[in-house]
């Protein structure tokens, strides 16, 4: 039974999760909002804003992108350490992206939208749990080392925007992943470490399911909005994203989301 204090629509559960600093409880805290949802448990109403940042663990030391110390390559345990530490600081900040663009923008989206991201919030957490229990196979948990603020940046930039965030943070960012994982899956493999590749593979796979959900809401974003997806992606990623679209691409996976070459390749 419901307590005065319970979140009574997703827009307050998902305020809350927001919220939540601590690294555990927001994981549980978006796993049981997701839950409750698919339960019928939270009304579909949006009376609450969602805050400008999220909460982070106290602990943890946020820097420029500029100021990051350079992560070694090689295969030493502080190297190993540092490579799951930055994994973890990803899957982390996307639990608040997935909350932050249902919160944000789902009144507008609609039901299925919010489904769908929330079942990216849910995919997000368990990553980050996944994650979390690796490093303590090392010895470290996340907050060990500082980590920088440019993903969620990328959502500051675009909270104006269901299209723009569309664009930028799945059909650019975690497209992103899906190139670079391959690479870090075979250095995963190639030190031995067969639960952290199981741990990659497992998480490539969700993130095409997330990269489709992007371009296919955008797609649906742009025909309500009289737009063309590809022009008006193209634009948005000039506008919007700080930095360069540009290869290695993972082709395949890129096409299973729902990404052509002739879209990214343009502006590679």
């Amino acid at each position: 039974m419901k307590t005065d204090l319970s979140p009574i629509d997703v827009s307050q559960a998902i305020r809350a999760a927001l919220l939540t600093g601590d690294k555990r409880a927001k994981v549980m805290r978006t796993r049981a909002l997701v839950r409750s949802w698919r339960r019928g448990e939270l009304a579909s109403a949006f009376t609450v804003g969602m805050p400008d940042a999220p909460s982070w663990p106290e602990r943890l030391q946020v820097l420029p992108p500029a100021r990051m110390p350079r992560r070694g390559k090689g295969g030493s345990e502080r190297n190993r350490i540092a490579l799951w530490h930055s994994l973890a600081h990803i899957e982390f900040v996307a639990i608040d992206l997935a909350l932050d663009i249902v919160g944000r923008f789902g009144a507008q989206m609609g039901e299925v939208f919010i489904a769908d991201f929330l079942a990216v919030a849910a995919d997000e957490a368990m990553h980050f749990a996944l994650i979390e229990r690796h490093l303590a196979t090392m010895g470290a948990q996340y907050g060990d080392l500082p980590v920088h603020d440019g993903l969620w940046q990328a959502a500051s930039d675009t909270a104006h925007d269901a299209g723009a965030r569309l664009a930028i943070v799945p059909m650019v960012l975690e497209a992103r992943g899906l190139d670079v994982t391959p690479a870090t899956l075979e250095r995963v493999r190639g030190l031995g470490d067969s639960r952290g590749a199981k741990i990659l593979e497992r998480i490539l796979d969700d993130e095409i399911r997330h990269v489709r959900a992007g371009s296919t809401h955008f797609a649906a974003w742009c025909a309500k909005n009289a737009k063309s997806p590809e022009d008006h992606w193209k634009m948005l990623v000039k506008r919007h994203f700080r930095g360069s679209v540009k290869p290695p691409f993972n082709d395949s996976a890129r096409l299973a989301a729902g990404l052509s070459r002739d879209l990214y390749g343009a502006i590679a």
